[in-house]
């Protein structure tokens, strides 16, 4: 099993969208996957609520529900046996202290990072706490940032990839800003799993993503293997 946790320290990045998309394609690779809702709003689990029932199932765990009176963390958050994939949407504003929790449950840390002066600030101080606060490294937990809701031809879109750039973490792809990731969402589907022209693009963008997070996959059961 893999656990791919998608968290930012500012809201509005996008963060579910590129959970609910990652899961989605997952399952359509035909993963058996689950999909973890910390954020609070529920938006990942409004999404599942709307999926067909003849799409790839993803199974949903409402983990951002407060617990009933002796109920355990451990039921709630159980997923089924065989289980490959695990992709956890975070809160939004997660703070320094909360890190260390989340970081200990997961492989990977996908940093989703909006184009703008705001986000680009928020980002900096956040991977500074996620390296030095929740230990990454010290952990074996691989980080990787993307690029979301981008228009490329922009200054302000210069400016987010010179700072992506700068990190010591890899920077693995970069996502469109466009209506087809709305209109996915509203459909409870995934980007891969629409069939309109229009969407190709997109469906090229999540490459690189996808092959880095199965490389690193690869790569930690071979360690696990040999421990």
């Amino acid at each position: 099993m893999q656990r791919i946790l998608v968290v930012n320290a500012k809201g509005g990045c996008g963060k579910t969208t590129v959970a609910t998309n990652l899961a989605s394609l997952y399952a359509s690779q035909g993963f058996r996957t689950a999909l973890m809702d910390h954020d609070p709003q529920g938006s990942a689990s409004r999404w599942l609520k709307l999926r067909p029932a003849d799409r790839p199932e993803i199974h949903g765990v409402n983990a951002h529900q407060r617990q009933a009176v002796n109920a355990t963390r451990a039921w709630q958050l159980r997923v089924p046996p065989g289980t490959e994939r695990v992709i956890l949407d975070a809160p939004a504003g997660v703070a320094a202290r909360d890190l260390p929790g989340f970081v200990q449950q997961v492989d990977t840390i996908l940093i989703p990072v909006l184009p703008s002066p705001i986000d680009i600030h928020s980002a900096t101080g956040f991977i500074r706490d996620l390296l030095l606060v929740g230990k990454v490294r010290s952990r074996g937990v691989r980080v990787g940032v993307l690029a979301n809701r981008t228009r490329r031809n922009t200054l302000v879109y210069k400016s987010l990839e010179r700072f992506l750039n700068t990190l010591q973490l890899p920077f693995l792809t970069t996502l469109r800003d466009t209506q087809n990731y709305v209109h996915a969402f509203e459909r409870g589907v995934g980007i891969h799993e629409m069939w309109d022209r229009r969407v190709e693009q997109d469906k090229l963008d999540w490459l690189p993503l996808f092959n880095w997070l199965e490389k690193v996959s690869t790569a930690h059961a071979v360690l696990q293997g040999n421990a």
